[in-house]
């Protein structure tokens, strides 16, 4: 059982959790930027890295961690949620990424969404992405065609909207920020 931290300067930490009580840092994986947000799926682990885009970690041996791909987006990578192939990432001033990552080592925007605010956390329910974007509340984006989402619907929060989470009917997905 391990942990995967966003340490900020330090990039992803790895941290045995196999006894709760007493956890152990076991790897670090120094990104090149600003590790802001992990998600987890499958053997990778997803690091949306600031001013250095998403970095794309291979955990499947987390004692040898190591980054295997890398997308460096327009703005500030903050926050990353998994879709299947793709992984969206709220990315400052440029709104939403749509990165497909079927290829870790030759991940590339696929589609992305201009948004009004400062996008700095996302997650995922079915065909929708749920975006924080900080002044401008939360962006309703719809995502079943990746290479062309688009936003649905908003709701102007009273004030900055930071991160996110779905329940109910929606609330399949995983994701966050």
């Amino acid at each position: 059982d391990y942990a995967y931290v966003a340490d900020w300067d330090w990039g992803l930490l790895v941290v045995d959790i196999s006894n709760p009580e007493s956890p152990f840092f076991l790897r670090q994986v120094d990104t090149p930027g600003r590790a802001a947000f992990v998600t987890v799926s499958g053997d990778l682990a997803f690091v949306a890295d600031r001013e250095n885009g998403l970095q794309i970690i291979d955990i499947s041996v987390p004692a040898s961690s190591e980054i295997v791909g890398a997308v460096d987006t327009p703005d500030w990578a903050t926050g990353v949620a998994i879709s299947g192939n793709h992984a969206l990432v709220a990315d400052g001033l440029a709104g939403l990424q749509v990165i497909d990552v079927s290829d870790p080592g030759n991940a590339a925007i696929v589609g992305a969404v201009d948004t009004p605010g400062w996008s700095v956390g996302v997650t995922i329910s079915g065909d929708y992405a749920y975006l924080a974007d900080q002044e401008s509340g939360l962006q309703v984006i719809d995502g079943s065609d990746p290479a062309s989402p688009s936003i649905q619907g908003t709701v102007d929060t009273p004030g900055d909207a930071y991160a996110g989470a779905v329940a109910g009917p929606r609330g399949e997905g995983g994701g966050g920020g």
